[in-house]
Order: structure tokens, then sequence, then C-alpha cells
């Protein structure tokens, strides 16, 4: 696996940590370059901890391809159902957003406040596990579960789960990240101008998809701005 994949998955991870996306929980993940039918993801520790030999390969079916006795993660599931169902889906991030929460467990939409939520234009999909699963403990814990999730995600880059948080993806890790980051971003900017009343203003479609395009482009702007951040980190 080249280095700068696993890189990708431990950066990911500390600056997802460092802006307050995920705390103890959360996780980050990579499809495999070597095998697409597989995924690369730390082995179950905080985010804010994940180094590159804490990183392992899971098979299709979230199952480690060579565990050697290390703790996993318990919704590992979520990332395989995804990259099962999407092969265009390079990075995954599950977090526990606090800004996102209030959005799936209410019936006030997700939308997108600004051109770096526009990504949120083609749609905010609720995830109910209770649709499909009734009273659970809330986690996707195996790939029944996981696939029904990756089902609401459908083709979009969000989905929100409720009563537990989000999954972002993109086509790369630093995607799937940005996208984590600036859904909880969205999330409370959209909360606060609900406050100063009900008709707030945004993005088209149009806006939306031309925003996201350019944000594409620049993505390294930001991910190198966050990278340096937690490197520096790293160092002290």
């Amino acid at each position: 696996v080249p280095r700068e994949v696993l890189d990708d998955i431990v950066v990911g991870s500390r600056i997802l940590a460092d802006l307050g996306v995920v705390d103890g929980f959360g996780h980050v993940s990579a499809r495999s370059p070597t095998n697409p039918k597989h995924f690369l993801m730390a082995r179950s520790v905080a985010p804010a901890l994940v180094t590159a030999e804490d990183i392992m390969e899971f098979d299709e079916n979230g199952e480690p391809v060579d565990a050697r006795g290390r703790a996993i993660f318990l919704e590992r599931f979520i990332h395989a159902a995804i990259y099962r169902a999407r092969p265009d889906v390079m990075g995954v991030v599950h977090a526990h957003s606090p800004g996102v929460i209030p959005f799936a467990d209410s019936k006030t939409q997700l939308k997108p406040m600004f051109h770096n939520g526009a990504f949120l234009g083609t749609g905010a999909p609720v995830w109910d596990i209770a649709t499909d699963f009734g009273a659970t403990d809330m986690l996707v814990r195996n790939n029944a579960i996981g696939d029904s999730l990756a089902q609401a995600l459908g083709d979009k880059a969000i989905v929100l789960m409720r009563g537990h948080g989000d999954v972002a993806v993109g086509g790369a890790v630093k995607v799937a990240v940005f996208r984590a980051y600036y859904t909880d971003v969205n999330a409370r900017l959209q909360a606060q101008a609900l406050t100063l009343g009900p008709d707030v203003t945004f993005l088209s479609p149009e806006e939306s998809t031309k925003a996201d395009a350019v944000n594409m482009v620049i993505m390294d702007r930001v991910w190198n701005l966050w990278k340096l951040r937690v490197q520096t980190l790293l160092a002290k």
C-alpha cells in the first residue's frame, strides 16, 4: 500500500479530531489501491491517536485480512457497505458531529448555506435505523444494516443518521474529510440562521453545482493547511 494512502487516513483522522468533528469516536477509511474490493482503516483507536502502524486491511464484507489480535471497529460495516455499493467512492468518514445531529433528528432538511457546503445541494438524506430494524442500540453492527445505510446514501455525498451522526464520502480521503467538516459547519450556520427567522436563502441547485466544482479544484489549499497544523501539533 502506498505510504501516502496510509498518511491520508492518519492525517484525515487527526484533522477531524483537531476540528472537533470527531472525539474519541468516529473513523476514516480509504479504498485499497491494490485491491479495490478491500479498504483500509485503523484498528479501534481514537482518531487523534491514529498512526500508520494502526492501519489494517479489511475485505469487502468488513472482515480483517490479518487481525493479529488487534481490536477493530464494530461499525466497520458502514465502510464495507458503501465501498460495495459505490465504486466511485475512495474515502469514507463516519462522525457524530454535534451540529449535524439536530438535523438528523428533526424534520428540518439540511441545505447548502454557503459555497463550502455546496455538495449538500444534491441532497442530505436522513437514514433511520428503526425503519428496517426496529429498536436497536443505533449501531451499524452488521452488513445488513450497512447495506440499508448505503442504500439511503444513494449517489449523494452525505447521509445523516437519526440518533447517531453522519457519513461523508468522496473520491479521495481529503474530499470525504472536507465534506465531513463542512457538513458540520453548514449545519451550525443553518441552525443559527433559523433563529433569525424562517426565511433563509440557500444556494440554488445551479450555484451548488458550480461552487462544488470549484471546491474540488482548490481542495489542496485547505487540506495542506489542515495537514500542516496537525503535523505541527505532532512535532511539539
